[in-house]
């Protein structure tokens, strides 16, 4: 069963004119028989308002508008009641014209211009019988109903499915939309535990650590110095205090704490002060080249780095020197950590992993790589390691 285009707001407005139109055109024809007293006038009305009611039945009836079987049966009924009125009195040909619209737009692409083209015909000869021969306005009025016909519904079929595709189009561009919002939202979420994640391992993680070395260096010579033992555990607690500091900034994604009122070499320089108290590690700093302003996405990602790497140097290498340098070139600024460590070999790095470690070199990559830089490491087993980070003078977008 096919079914039957749907209707729009204005179609429906249109339909109901068209029904207003036929209900006029039938009412007309008995009531024009009946007040010039034509042959058979009674029979006329009757015949007409049979049509009428044929007619308001099915325009009223939901089937008819779902169905087009049901729709051509009920074009059939109206149709024999239209040509029984016809072949009654020559006023019945003006129903031609609405049962050609009714006829292309309920009946499917072929059946309909056939219908229309009988309708004519049987116009065409019921004016001839009426008027006892052949006329050119006879055969010109309803052919020329017909072609009009066929040109106003198929021009409206037309916008109807051009005005379709783009509904349609509209509603896929409002679900892309909406899936690109989504995604731009979780690529979103994405970055910010990205970048949590990084902050955590740089600051809180590498500061625990550090807590968890110093109260175990006061738990070994505690019962024996127990002035030594205090010294480890105050500055537990200052980096306890830091983390803290720290821990309140990256959730607020301020400046870390040690670039405040500061410049990136200085806090390089108390970072390494702090971890070579805090460790029995010789840490040394030293600045090449010009010192010039960095954006402070530089100095955040160079902060971070230093201290990633010197939190790995303590916990993994077991060196006792380790040197921090901050250079400044024409094309680039740099940052290396080099410790006089056990080395590693970098191809047999752990994965990221809460057991294994493996997130702060990765953490480092990411950093770089995100301000258009890149990180190398070089190293060996029993040789130390070189971890280098290169940042552009010019940020990318080349904005200072």
């Amino acid at each position: 069963m096919t079914a039957v285009p749907a209707l729009t707001s204005t179609a429906r407005v249109l339909a109901w004119c068209l029904h207003l139109l036929v209900g006029v055109l039938f009412a007309l024809a008995g009531l024009r028989a009946v007040v010039t007293g034509q042959p058979h006038a009674p029979v006329i009305a009757a015949v007409a308002a049979a049509g009428l009611l044929t007619y308001a039945a099915g325009a009223l009836r939901p089937g008819v508008h779902r169905s087009r079987r049901a729709a051509g049966w009920w074009l059939a009924a109206v149709g024999v009641g239209w040509l029984a009125l016809t072949v009654l009195t020559v006023d019945g040909l003006w129903l031609a014209f609405p049962l050609y619209l009714l006829q292309l737009h309920l009946l499917s692409r072929r059946a309909g211009p056939v219908a229309v083209a009988v309708t004519a015909v049987v116009a065409v000869v019921a004016f001839a019988a009426h008027r006892g021969a052949v006329s050119v306005a006879g055969t010109v009025g309803p052919v020329l109903g017909a072609a009009v016909a066929v040109a106003v519904v198929r021009g409206y079929q037309a916008l109807y499915r051009e005005s379709e595709r783009r509904r349609r189009l509209i509603e896929e561009l409002t679900a892309t939309r909406a899936d690109l919002a989504r995604a731009q939202h979780e690529a979103g979420v994405a970055a910010e535990r990205e970048r949590l994640a990084a902050e955590i391992h740089d600051t809180l993680a590498q500061g625990l650590t550090s807590i968890q070395l110093l109260l175990r260096a006061a738990g070994r010579v505690l019962p024996d110095r127990p002035d030594t033992a205090a010294r480890h555990v105050e500055q537990a607690r200052q980096a306890a205090a830091d983390n803290l500091a720290e821990a309140r900034r990256f959730v607020a994604a301020l400046t870390p704490p040690a670039l405040d009122d500061t410049t990136l070499a200085d806090a390089l320089r108390r970072l390494c002060a702090t971890t070579g108290a805090r460790h029995r590690l010789a840490a040394r700093f030293a600045v090449t080249g010009a010192p010039v302003p960095l954006p402070t996405t530089y100095e955040v990602a160079l902060l971070r780095v230093a201290q990633a790497a010197l939190a790995n140097t303590v916990r993994h290498a077991g060196a006792t020197t380790v040197e921090v340098t901050l250079g400044y070139r024409a094309d680039r600024v740099t940052l290396d950590v080099t410790d006089d460590g056990g080395g590693f070999d970098p191809e047999r790095l752990p994965g990221p992993g809460p057991d294994g470690g493996g997130f702060g070199l990765a953490a480092m990559r990411a950093r770089t790589r995100a301000l258009g830089g890149a990180l190398t490491v070089a190293a060996a087993p029993g040789r130390g390691a070189t971890v280098s980070a290169r940042l552009p003078r010019t940020p990318p977008g080349g904005r200072p």
